[in-house]
């Protein structure tokens, strides 16, 4: 497995410890429509929430979060649009992003709640 595809796991794997320790529940982990993936769907305080995992071990090139384009969004609403088709879930939806910075020297975690409407 490439580096990259590496670091992207280890991201996704930190930041379902993160969402679990703060009470999520996690209802599915890299749930695939079409063209689309969402790293992690979870349910928290009557809100389903889709999760945008963004790893980086540099924050050179830009903080993780600011990576998730308009393109990007408009797969993940698609795909969330149908996961709540498919499961007849009548709940409100949220979209965060989870930036993750982990290198040797430092290991930095920031959660975006409502994500889409911030940047």
């Amino acid at each position: 497995m490439a580096e990259h595809n590496e670091l992207g796991k280890l991201g996704e794997e930190l930041a379902t410890a993160y969402l679990i320790k703060k009470g999520y529940k996690i209802l599915v982990r890299n749930y695939v429509f079409q063209k689309a993936e969402i790293d992690i769907i979870a349910r928290h305080n009557n809100f389903m929430i889709c999760v945008e995992v963004k790893t980086r071990n540099s924050d050179f090139f830009g903080d993780p979060q600011e990576f998730v384009t308009p393109n990007k969004i408009k797969l993940l609403v698609k795909a969330m649009d149908a996961f709540i088709i498919e499961n007849d879930i009548d709940l409100e939806t949220r979209f965060d992003i989870i930036a993750v910075l982990k290198n040797k020297k430092m290991e930095r975690l920031t959660h975006y709640e409502d994500a889409f409407y911030h940047f």
